[in-house]
């Protein structure tokens, strides 16, 4: 693997969660002290890399489904991340060319490779905003400079409000984005749980929190339900990741992440 060259304001003494999560999806945009952390987790729990991937195929194919029989032509990805293949857009724009997509993520090194980010069909459009989700305020107005609110919009928060720890902030969150969208709006979103593994979900926050990383939280699925208050959710409602509407026929194994999708009525 070739090394990466850190740009200015990249930190590459500490590990990220952004740069981890793509060592884990086979990127190159890493460090060799984000790869430490992350061999040390799936040292722990090797399934870890499994729920990486179907959490990203979970995204596929919520996107899919918006941009497709819900019709949703706008979108907002908060805490995108690194882009890699089949980011929002273009799973958006595969299916309807129009769409106009909103990336959100306070980290540099997106911000570095906001670039590849901002690509988008000649009828759609794509744009950046460098931004933090404890600031919604923030996000709604940066948004509003390409997504026009007077239309439905779909948001998705893939893995990013477990980083929020208060239960009350978090809620809260969800809660001013929801109410600044019209009805037919949707919220997709999906959250860690120790449903499947538990112990061992356990101790992996544990490494991850003393790692020097953003500090997390497990949530259940109850507690994930929580922020579809006032939605009406899709079926099959809030499960894991990999039972959300599956490509192929029967029961995906399950993995620690719960999420679903709900529409605003």
């Amino acid at each position: 693997m070739s090394e990466q060259r850190p740009g200015p304001g990249i930190d590459t003494s500490v590990s990220h969660v952004a740069r981890i999560w793509n060592y884990w999806l086979g990127g190159k945009d890493n460090y060799p002290v984000d790869r430490e952390v992350g061999d040390q987790i799936l040292g722990m729990l090797p399934d870890v890399a499994r729920l990486a991937r179907a959490s990203r195929l979970f995204l596929n194919r919520v996107v899919r489904h918006l941009a497709g029989e819900a019709g949703i032509r706008q979108f907002i990805d908060v805490g995108s991340g690194l882009p890699t293949v089949d980011n929002t857009h273009e799973v958006a724009q595969r299916t309807a060319p129009e769409s106009r997509v909103v990336y959100i993520d306070n980290d540099p090194l997106v911000l570095e490779h906001a670039k590849a980010l901002l690509t988008s069909t000649p009828e759609g459009h794509t744009a950046y905003i460098h931004a933090d989700l404890r600031e919604p305020g923030g996000i709604l107005e940066g948004a509003a400079e390409t997504l026009d609110f007077g239309e439905p919009i779909a948001f998705t928060l893939m893995g990013i409000l477990e980083f929020v720890p208060d239960d009350d902030q978090a809620y809260g969150i969800v809660r001013r984005l929801m109410d600044a969208v019209t009805p037919g709006s949707h919220f997709a979103m999906y959250d860690g749980t120790n449903v499947v593994h538990g112990e061992a979900s356990d101790r992996i926050v544990d490494v991850w929190n003393a790692s020097g990383n953003a500090r997390l939280v497990l949530r259940t699925p109850g507690q994930i339900a929580g922020f579809f208050e006032g939605l009406e959710v899709l079926e099959p409602g809030i499960v894991p990741v990999t039972h959300w509407r599956p490509d192929a026929p029967g029961e995906p194994e399950a993995v620690d992440a719960f999420g679903g999708v709900g529409r605003k009525p």
